[in-house]
């Protein structure tokens, strides 16, 4: 099965997301900041990651920029999994190279899943 690493800072939204992944059979690591996100994807080497923005310590976005900076994660799949409405999300941050954008507070568990799945099937 696909791996999935889903950086997000509010503990108990990763926590969801994990347990709907890894109950459909992904393997799922999880990071609370760009930093470690950015630590666990060089080991780990998911096929997709869901990135929030607004994190402590490094936010999503710089956390792309280094991950489209490195040679092990120029070419990852990423989705932003965000609050911010998409025409908040700044273009810089498109521009680096998204699947997509994801609202977390409009959307259920399964239908993030569905969308996972859509970008690991292309």
């Amino acid at each position: 099965m696909p791996k999935i690493a889903i950086v997000e800072d509010d503990q108990a939204i990763s926590q969801m997301y994990r347990f709907k992944f890894e109950a459909d059979g992904y393997t799922v690591e999880t990071a609370g900041n760009g930093k470690d996100g950015l630590e666990m994807i060089k080991g780990f080497n998911p096929d997709i990651i869901l990135l929030d923005l607004m994190m402590p310590i490094m936010t999503g976005e710089e956390m792309l920029k280094k991950l489209r900076d490195s040679s092990w994660g120029k070419d990852t799949k990423v989705i932003i999994l965000t609050n911010m409405g998409e025409q908040e999300i700044p273009d810089s941050v498109k521009k680096l190279g998204v699947e997509g954008v994801i609202l977390k507070a409009d959307m259920t568990p399964r239908q993030v899943e569905e969308v996972v799945k859509k970008h690991l099937n292309n």
